[in-house]
């Protein structure tokens, strides 16, 4: 029976950190366990491999130049002629290599974790003008580490930035020494004491983050906010979707976002049209979700119009 390669990816913009990160793993001894391994490197930065303390620890290394080279033809023949039993992949963060992840990888191998390392000096550059590149460091990362980070970025802008394109990313922020950096609690602009809490428009994307992350602070609290409906027959009756359109990197990306909510008025309403929903929040298992999230239990609407932007932002 054969037996899968594992394949770990480590991504991100050129000089981000990538080859020290990928330097700290390989150099630990109970990770590589010794197994034959191979290090796909798919572009060359000024940090730089020992490539003879590598081979000593049963690792080759190889570099690809041109993304065109990159297919999964290459990757067949890398198992064939190296036999490896772990392969590490140093991205090129500019390369779109979607195909890896919604077509899969050929033969035994298997993606088993996906890292996007980011300069936080240079981030806010990025961000402001690739928004789509970033885009796609951060849809398939498990994990996404910001280094270089000092307390006074904006690093509450920056993680919802990314948990707007993947909410179950990891999100790790570190100093130039590698310390981390803890950016606090983010307290939301809109009351949480209030009987019932208020959402602007503004302020959806922040509230339905926060609220799948921090479920403490609104299991069982009633909530007032502006959307638009969405029914399914998937739903069955007395269920449908309050949310809005949300705008995670570019125009180009635009997902509508929405909690289930459960209410006995649903038949009276109509697909697209635009209430004030007040609701109740609570924490259940839904299968829409496949896992613990916010279920709204309506408790009354309004009509309304659509708002000035009708886009939400995670920024």
């Amino acid at each position: 029976m054969s037996t899968e390669i594992a394949v770990y990816i480590i991504t991100g913009f050129l000089e981000s950190g990538k080859t020290s990160f990928l330097r700290d793993v390989l150099a630990d001894d109970e990770f590589t366990g010794g197994e034959k391994a191979l290090l796909i490197l798919c572009e060359e930065g000024e940090e730089e491999y020992d490539e003879k303390l590598l081979a000593g620890m049963n690792i080759d290394i190889i570099t690809v130049e041109d993304e065109k080279e990159f297919t999964p033809g290459f990757l067949t023949e890398c198992q064939r002629h190296y036999r490896p039993r772990k392969i590490f992949i140093e991205m090129n963060g500019m390369w779109d290599v979607k195909w890896m992840f919604e077509r899969g990888l050929p033969g035994r191998l298997e993606i088993v974790q996906v890292i996007t390392i980011v300069d936080g000096s240079t981030f806010g550059v990025y961000l402001n003008n690739m928004r789509g590149i970033l885009s796609n460091l951060f849809l398939y990362a498990e994990m996404v580490i910001f280094n270089r980070c000092t307390p006074d970025m904006e690093l509450h802008s920056w993680r919802r930035a990314v948990k707007g394109v993947n909410p179950a990313a990891m999100i790790y922020f570190e100093d130039d020494d590698g310390n981390p950096v803890d950016p606090g609690k983010e307290e939301p602009p809109y009351d949480l004491s209030a009987e019932v809490i208020q959402i602007e428009d503004i302020d959806y994307g922040l509230w339905y983050l926060d609220a799948t992350e921090t479920p403490e602070r609104y299991d069982g609290r009633k909530i007032r906010f502006r959307a638009k409906v969405m029914k399914s027959r998937k739903f069955g009756e007395g269920i449908f979707v309050p949310g809005r359109n949300a705008m995670t990197c570019c125009a180009d990306d635009i997902r509508f976002i929405g909690y289930v909510c459960k209410a006995e008025f649903e038949p009276l309403l109509k697909a697209r049209q635009w209430i004030w929903l007040t609701a109740e929040i609570r924490y259940e298992y839904r299968k829409e979700y496949e896992e613990m999230g916010p279920v709204l239990y309506a408790k009354s609407y309004e009509l309304t119009g659509a708002p000035e932007t009708d886009l939400v932002y995670f920024n």
